[in-house]
């Protein structure tokens, strides 16, 4: 069963644990089945890649890994961090994330 996951594909997110503690970037893929999400200029993987047709040379590629979900947090400009956020409901009547400690949108 998927969870819900608190970020999304696009959403610019702060990595909050593991080697790249610290680094912000924007989420690329989301995967909800696995709770995980790929963040741009995160979690660098090297892979030796054989001779293919795409590719005659082969060689070595640097592609971003996943990372667990409870592992990001929502990146907040105003606070300059990755923040908890809450959900409110704005005057049209549709449902936004909200910064917890400045009460900026983050939507």
């Amino acid at each position: 069963m998927a969870k819900k996951l608190h970020v999304k594909k696009g959403d610019l997110v702060q990595v909050n644990a593991g080697k790249d503690k610290g680094a912000v970037g924007k989420v690329i893929e989301a995967f909800p089945q696995e709770g995980k999400v790929r963040v741009e200029g995160a979690n660098i993987l090297t892979k030796h890649k054989k001779p293919s047709q795409a590719m005659p040379q082969g060689g070595i590629v640097k592609t971003e890994g996943k990372i667990d979900v409870s592992n990001v947090n929502l990146y907040c400009d105003t606070c300059g961090k990755g923040v908890r956020t809450a959900v409110k409901v704005d005057d049209e009547g549709k449902k936004v994330r909200v910064c917890k400690k400045c009460g900026k949108v983050l939507d």
